[in-house]
């Protein structure tokens, strides 16, 4: 296909953009140290780094990872935490002692968390006291992780401020469930212990591994996508380049709600912003509206990243409408389709549109983004960013003219150099050219602007997170009463869809709604547990006895 999308881009907006094949996320990090040292980095509860203090902090971080856990390069440190000055210490640490970061959602049950470390082959992890009760339980079948590090909440805190949080978190509120895990290392104890001491900062090239960031794919149970320094530099590069002439550098302040280990908030906020200089405002419990709210007021905050279900939760909240937004600038929206009311509240209370995006865990994430010349709604997940090549394709394969509805594919430098030890599943979605398959149906019109239609695989997206109905079945098939069960997707006003099970039970068998929740909340993140349950005597099959998901969803729609 012609590149379309070329007549389209802002004026002065280069086709490619370049990047040495040696620079790697730590280079870029440094390049941002230097020139904004003095500035802040990163804040979470009123407590502030500069970015030289955050380099200080990683260092310390490496020194400990190379000299008393004896990591080598390549080795895998999983991070399990939600928005935490900790992490970014660690992200950078990590890098400097040239491992591999293994992103885990603390929300995972010890099933889950068996799959993914166990896959990763990690060696280290690094976890909130408030889910270590989780690896507790997980242990035990955890395979090659030799090293457990624990940390609290107020563990980058000043003395008297983390003494009243970790207190709180623990004996008031109740947060830090009882754990065990004998041998663990105490994450603020070995730092200070590191603090004097120096390390061997790791050279790195653009092919090492930067991330094993797990996804789903297109179908099936979680991948570790193999992300590596080039893949993540050129889409920070990409993003930038984007972006750039619309962001300030030095001078932005970041809203950054959305968890850091989502490949979104990961590649825009901890990684594309800190280039500019920006100050991440981390929101470590974004449920809490409450509270976020008032974080928030704390700054006159230039920009913030969400996704539908977060704008829209913020927008009917009335104290975030007595907010100033006179510094707000730039919001983009990822992770899920950004729906045309929200789009238009979030503009009416704030006075800035939400600027839309699309990508995968596979391509870094970014890979269209609507231009910034855009100041309202338009339905498009936007153009193709610098050096990428999108077009849509039929089931034979065969490229598609514009308007016309196929599956989407995407060719750039931030696509993943495959999954790990999945060659056949990488063959599936990745051709030898280059050539992605998204698994998402889209048309590309006249202009360059690409629309998703629909799926093509049954992925459901809740709240931004992906859910796979494959998983969700084997989980309630497990259950002794069920005989058959099929998973779909359902429109929802709040989440944008929620799950929905159908189940036949065994002859003779009786069986709740209530009780299969309860049985999944033991195996499945809680947004992977299916909300609606319908019972039926019997599902829609092929000739060849396979259970038809799409006929459940064609009646569902049509009802």
């Amino acid at each position: 296909m012609e590149k379309i999308w070329l007549k389209s881009y802002p004026k002065g907006m280069p086709e490619t953009v370049n990047v040495s094949p040696d620079v790697s996320v730590i280079d870029v990090f440094k390049q941002s140290v230097k020139r904004y040292a003095k500035s802040p980095a990163v804040s979470n509860f009123g407590v502030e780094l500069t970015y030289a203090e955050l380099d200080r902090r990683s260092d310390h971080f490496a020194a400990f990872c190379q000299d008393e856990l004896k990591l080598q390069k390549g080795d895998r440190l999983a991070i399990m935490m939600p928005n935490l000055i900790q992490y970014l210490v660690a992200l950078y640490g990590a890098f400097k002692a040239g491992l591999v970061v293994v992103n885990v959602n603390p929300m995972y049950t010890a099933h889950e968390v068996v799959h993914q470390l166990n896959d990763a082959g990690a060696t280290a992890l690094l976890v909130l006291e408030n889910f270590a009760h989780t690896i507790e339980e997980a242990k035990p079948h955890l395979k090659t992780v030799k090293h457990f590090i624990v940390t609290a909440v107020g563990d980058e805190f000043p003395c008297l401020k983390r003494s009243v949080f970790n207190f709180v978190a623990r004996h008031v509120k109740r947060m830090v469930p009882k754990y065990s895990l004998p041998g663990s290392v105490d994450y603020r104890h070995a730092m200070k212990r590191h603090a004097v001491k120096s390390f061997h900062c790791v050279e790195l090239t653009g092919d090492d591994l930067a991330f094993l960031q797990y996804t789903g794919g297109t179908t099936g149970v979680a991948k570790g996508a193999m992300l590596t320094h080039s893949n993540m530099v050129n889409n920070l590069t990409q993003a930038a380049t984007w972006s750039g002439h619309f962001l300030k550098p030095g001078k932005e302040i970041l809203i950054t709600a959305l968890p850091l280990y989502h490949i979104f908030s990961l590649l825009a906020n901890a990684l594309t912003f800190m280039r500019f200089g920006a100050l991440n405002v981390l929101i470590t419990n974004p449920r809490d509206i409450k509270g976020f709210v008032k974080e928030m007021r704390r700054y006159k905050f230039t920009a913030i990243t969400a996704v539908n279900t977060l704008f829209n939760a913020l927008v009917h909240n009335e104290e975030f409408k007595q907010l100033d937004f006179s510094q707000l600038h730039f919001a983009m929206g990822g992770g899920m389709a950004v729906q045309h009311a929200v789009a238009d509240a979030w503009q009416k209370v704030t006075g800035v549109h939400i600027l839309e995006a699309y990508g995968l865990t596979e391509t870094s994430p970014a890979a269209l983004i609507n231009p910034v010349y855009c100041r309202a709604y338009n339905g498009s997940i936007g153009l193709p960013i610098p050096s990428t090549e999108i077009k849509v394709i039929d089931e034979e394969g065969r490229e598609l003219p514009p308007g016309e509805p196929g599956e989407l594919c995407i060719r750039g430098p931030q696509v993943m150099k495959g999954y790990w030890n999945m060659p056949e599943e990488t063959k599936k979605v990745l051709s030898e050219d280059g050539w992605l398959r998204t698994g998402d149906v889209a048309k590309i019109d006249e202009k360059g602007f690409a629309y998703i239609v629909d799926r093509k695989k049954d992925m459901v997206v809740v709240s931004g997170f992906n859910v796979y109905p494959n998983e969700v079945e084997a989980v309630i098939a497990e259950h002794p009463k069920v005989q058959e069960v099929a998973v779909i997707g359902v429109p929802h006003p709040v989440t944008s869809e929620a799950v929905k099970a159908f189940v036949v039970l065994k002859p003779h068998q009786k069986l709740t709604s209530n009780e299969l929740i309860s049985f999944c909340r033991h195996h499945l993140t809680p947004y992977k547990v299916p909300k609606i349950y319908e019972f039926r005597t019997e599902l829609p099959k092929s000739n060849v006895g396979k259970i038809l998901r799409r006929a459940l969803r064609e009646e569902t729609t049509s009802a």
